[in-house]
């Protein structure tokens, strides 16, 4: 079963339990996966490596939101946003830690023999498929920064 699937699943076993919450994320997120596949020129059925990279999307979509909201004093908001968070976390892959990006980074920085500023995309380029939908890219490339830096 795809990840698709398993998500179509569990929207009708949401719906069925009556869980208000869980059907009206898991729609959202099939909303998503159904924009992207009918986006550009031409339809397509996305793969559930693509699929991974829309959830991270809505993740860190949600992350923002509960930030925002909580700077703006909107509790209720905020936890809504935070449910929303966690059952998009269920169908995403076990997050890395930063002990093991850090990991990641020095053998890309080893592989490609990147130095300074300038070797980022290199070391980026290598490390992409191996953190897909596994960590946030903003803190890897912050990692990664921090990494040429020295």
């Amino acid at each position: 079963m795809g990840l698709k699937e398993k998500l179509q699943a569990d929207l009708t076993d949401a719906i069925r339990a009556r869980d208000e919450v869980k059907s009206g994320t898991v729609r959202m997120l099939l909303t998503a996966i159904t924009n992207e596949e009918v986006a550009g020129k031409t339809a397509k059925v996305l793969t559930d490596a693509e699929i991974i990279t829309v959830l991270s999307r809505e993740s860190k979509k949600r992350r923002e939101a509960v930030d925002a909201y909580t700077e703006a004093k909107r509790d209720d908001l905020a936890n809504k946003e935070k449910a929303e968070g966690l059952i998009i976390a269920q169908y995403l892959p076990e997050q890395l830690s930063e002990t093991e990006i850090k990991k990641m980074i020095a053998d890309a920085i080893a592989e490609t023999n990147a130095a300074g500023p300038a070797g980022m995309g290199l070391v980026m380029k290598v490390l992409q498929p191996k953190i897909a939908g596994k960590a946030d890219g903003g803190l890897v490339s912050g990692l990664v920064k921090a990494a040429l830096a020295q």
